[in-house]
């Protein structure tokens, strides 16, 4: 299962490395946040398991929109 969990969570840190390199080029930078929210995605996948990667950047994500003022929003570290 811990196997699986690996495999899915590269594959999405591939399809955030994608986008920033394929699409992101192309829009402009609305993210309100520092890091970006595909940074912090990245990041989230290194730092956290699976399950706790997905629920930050979901959580992220839905902070991230126009009536949000943003600012700084690093990823939090790995309990322990």
């Amino acid at each position: 299962m811990a196997a699986l969990q690996r495999v899915i969570q590269k594959m999405l840190f591939i399809m955030v490395v994608m986008y920033q390199k394929a699409l992101s080029r192309f829009l402009p930078a609305r993210c309100r946040f520092y890091p970006s929210c595909s940074a912090y995605a990245k990041e989230a996948f290194q730092k956290h398991y699976l399950l706790t990667s997905i629920f930050l950047v979901s959580k992220r994500l839905l902070k991230c929109h126009p009536m949000c003022n943003g600012g700084y929003d690093p990823v939090p570290e790995k309990k322990s």
